[in-house]
Order: structure tokens, then sequence, then C-alpha cells
């Protein structure tokens, strides 16, 4: 059963419900939790029909989906990520994790939109890191990006958050040692197949998180008024191994804050 059915099934009035779910289109017969591409078109499709997404990728005000996060006003809410935080926080651990960082690769998949390269860039000046762009379409893009990166002397790669990067974790642990970059990826089983950090939310909390909301749909309450959430739990994976690998010592502040260190 998806992580997000158990949160419908807290509420015994849902145990009648019939539910179809797909992991192809991750929809639900009468609403669904999305993510940004998905959910821009179930927005150009209708105005009416409640969508509860889960997006980690979009700012759903600034897309023009809600009107606030507190109260939507239309058809769209969810969980959805706070972008310019989460970015901060992200390239904060990589430079914590090697402390002479001046200069990070980030690997974007257009896809995804342009929002969390502004977020990237706005937490780079403020960290005093310089920033330069790849693009990554397809996992063929992969190695020419790692070497890209390589050449461009970055002390560093984070990757920004797409299920392309989520999809292909050994094989991108293993293009960053090849190349000996330290890197960060949104997924933590990044870390555990052999890069250095893996950051990001707790996938099973965010398909419980979108089971409650979709609930809250179905018992009745206005999705125009049901305010959009953020992620609750964090998973932080770091992994030793890599670390001295690449010539790095994690600080004590990552090895005291990670949820597991590999060792």
């Amino acid at each position: 059963m998806p992580k997000s059915s158990r949160g419908l099934l807290t509420s015994r009035w849902i145990s009648c419900q019939r539910w179809r779910w797909s992991w192809s289109n991750r929809t639900y017969k009468r609403s669904a939790p999305l993510a940004h591409q998905p959910v821009r078109a179930a927005r150009e499709a209708t105005k009416s029909i409640p969508i509860v997404a889960m997006d980690l990728e979009s700012d759903p005000v600034a897309d023009g989906w809600a009107a606030s996060l507190a109260h939507p006003g239309g058809n769209v809410t969810g969980i959805f990520l706070d972008l310019p935080g989460f970015n901060a926080k992200s390239l904060q651990l990589l430079r914590e994790a090697v402390p002479a960082l001046t200069k990070v690769a980030v690997f974007w998949h257009p896809v995804s939109g342009n929002l969390q390269l502004e977020a990237v860039r706005n937490a780079a000046v403020a960290l005093g890191v310089t920033m330069e762009m790849f693009e990554v379409s397809r996992p063929s893009d992969f190695e020419t990006a790692f070497q890209a990166a390589a050449g461009s002397q970055s002390g560093g790669v984070l990757m920004l958050s797409s299920p392309l990067f989520g999809g292909n974790p050994q094989l991108l642990a293993d293009l960053a040692l090849q190349n000996r970059l330290p890197a960060i990826n949104i997924y933590p089983d990044f870390a555990q197949k052999g890069g250095l950090i893996g950051y990001g939310p707790e996938l099973q909390n965010l398909f419980m998180q979108s089971g409650v909301l979709v609930r809250k749909v179905l018992q009745g309450n206005a999705i125009a008024d049901l305010p959009v959430e953020r992620p609750t739990r964090f998973r932080l994976v770091a992994n030793s191994v890599t670390a001295r690998t690449l010539g790095l010592t994690l600080p004590t502040s990552i090895l005291l804050s990670a949820d597991e260190v590999i060792e």
C-alpha cells in the first residue's frame, strides 16, 4: 500500500473509499500527489477538481497556483519544499564537508523549472561561493556533466531536486568518485550508494502528509482553505568511507546531526 494511503486510513471514514495508485503518473482516482510538471499540466486542465501536490521543485505562489501558503484560494494545495531555505542548507552542508570549497558545480534538470536555480544562486552568494550551472537532461548526460565539473575546477557538486537524480543513485555516486568530486543529492540513498552526502525530505513521511491532505479534501474541507504544507521530516546520510577516499574528514557538526553515517 502506498504511504499516502496510510495517511488516508488514519481516518475510519476513508475505509470505504476506493483508490487507484499508479507509479507512472502518481494519480489517484479523485485527487493526486503530483510533482512539478504533472501539477502544471493538471492545473491547466482544471480549475475546479482538487489537486493535492507533493512537489519538491516548485513554489506554488510564484507559479501562480496559490494566492498564499496560508490560504491557497484555488484548487491546488499540498506539500512543497521551501526552496531558498533548503538549497541554502544543502550548500552549507557541502561547505562544511569541504571547508576549502570556493566553487560549486550545480546540476540542474531543466524540466524542473527555474525557481531552484534562483534559490541556489542566492545561497551561493550568501556563502561567498562561486556557482557554475550544468544542464543535465538524461542519464546519458551524467558522465559528461561530472567530467565538465571536474574540468572547471569545481570543488563539489550540488544536484538540484529532480526524479532524474533520484532514480540513478549508484551511477551518480560512482561518477562522483571517479571524478573525485564531493557531491550532495536530495535523495539520502545517494550517500548509501557511495556518494558523500544525501540530504532531503523523508519520502515516506511525505506520502503520509499528502494522504492526510487528500483525506481532508474527501471529508469536505475546501481545498482553497487548506494551507500549503512544508515537509516535516528530513534525513541526512553521510558517507565517511567516501570522505576518506576523497581526502576529507567529515566535521563533527555533520557526524552529530546525521541520521546515518556510513562507516
